[in-house]
């Protein structure tokens, strides 16, 4: 069987597979989101907390995800209309 490679180069700890969370991006190795994470953190978990909440993360994979999606929407453009 051959290793994985990553599908962000950039972002290893990132993974995606449809047989794994729906093929939503999750840490790798484990079944937790990235927004997951984002949705914790906007509602006010902070680093430590969540490391406790979840067990199995690392502070680098916490710190991936925000840069991850982050990324995602680098590129992302919203028209808006300009009020009269």
């Amino acid at each position: 069987m051959k290793d994985k490679q990553p599908v962000f180069p950039q972002y290893p700890r990132i993974t995606i597979d449809p047989k794994v969370c729906t093929g939503k991006p999750h840490i790798a190795g484990t079944r937790i989101t990235v927004s997951a994470i984002l949705a914790n953190m906007a509602g006010g978990m902070d680093i430590p907390t969540l490391l406790k909440e979840f067990p199995r993360l690392k502070e680098a994979d916490i710190l991936q995800a925000l840069a991850f999606a982050s990324s995602q929407l680098q590129d992302q453009f919203y028209p808006v209309e300009m009020a009269a």
